[in-house]
């Protein structure tokens, strides 16, 4: 009887390990380290400081203008302030000629009132520059001292303004010459300007520039040597603030 010889499990041992050589892709699959996911770190954007900068900054702005209008309402109801109002309560020609040289000589006799209305609020003046134009053209110019406006009180400025060889330019001693044949009589503007602070008790107000424009007044040439007393009675006079900003004034 013959022996059958059976193979042994060498072979099979053998088979798993081939003898030809590893490919690429298993070499790169040995040697390459093992993925390990590293922490998230998130970063903050430029945009985001952005609009965190802007909205701390229109919540300050809108905070500030809060408080601004509480004390201004809180002032408001406390001294109900009002502008002061200019009336031209008089005015007087005593001599207006123009020469062949556009030299002009004149004389103006002008009456102000000014009215404080307030109750708790005076207003102190500054010098005041008060001028007077026709047709646009500087007729004559004068000052009026310093002055403290009370409450509720009503103040004369009176002054004489004397022009005494000024010369124009042709084209304002043209323009002077047609109004002064107008039959409804010679045109005048008043303007007043001057600085003013307003004082409350111990509180006092920086000081702001004000201009006051009388407009509507007219007046005949004298024809002797009595005065010409103006017609004022629509005269209109209206107050601006004006405020100096930088090289402006607004």
């Amino acid at each position: 009887m013959t022996d059958r010889v059976y193979p042994s499990a060498k072979p099979a041992a053998a088979a798993a390990n081939p003898a030809f050589p590893a490919t690429k892709a298993q070499l790169y699959g040995a040697t390459r380290p093992t993925y390990r996911p590293q922490p998230h770190h998130r970063r903050r954007s430029k945009r985001g400081c952005c609009c965190t900068f802007c909205f701390w900054l229109i919540l300050t702005v809108l905070v500030l203008l809060l408080l601004i209008g509480i004390a201004g309402t809180v002032f408001y109801l406390l001294y109900r302030p009002h502008r002061p109002t200019f009336t031209v309560t008089s005015l007087k020609l005593s001599y207006l000629n123009l020469t062949a040289s556009s030299t002009l000589n004149s004389r103006f006799d002008v009456t102000v009132s000014a009215t404080n209305p307030n109750k708790k609020i005076l207003f102190a003046y500054d010098p005041t520059s008060i001028s007077i134009l026709s047709s646009d053209v500087d007729v004559g110019d004068g000052t009026v001292h310093a002055f403290l406006h009370g409450k509720k009180n009503t103040t004369l400025i009176k002054t004489s303004i004397v022009s005494t060889g000024s010369a124009l330019q042709s084209d304002d001693a043209s323009r002077l010459k047609s109004s002064m044949k107008n039959k409804n009589g010679l045109p005048l503007k008043v303007n007043l300007e001057t600085k003013v602070k307003a004082k409350m008790g111990k509180l006092k107000t920086p000081k702001v520039r004000i201009r006051v424009s009388c407009d509507g007044i007219r007046v005949n040439l004298p024809s002797g040597k009595k005065p010409a007393t103006a017609s004022t009675s629509n005269a209109k006079c209206n107050v601006d603030v004006r405020f100096k900003i930088w090289k402006w004034t607004v």
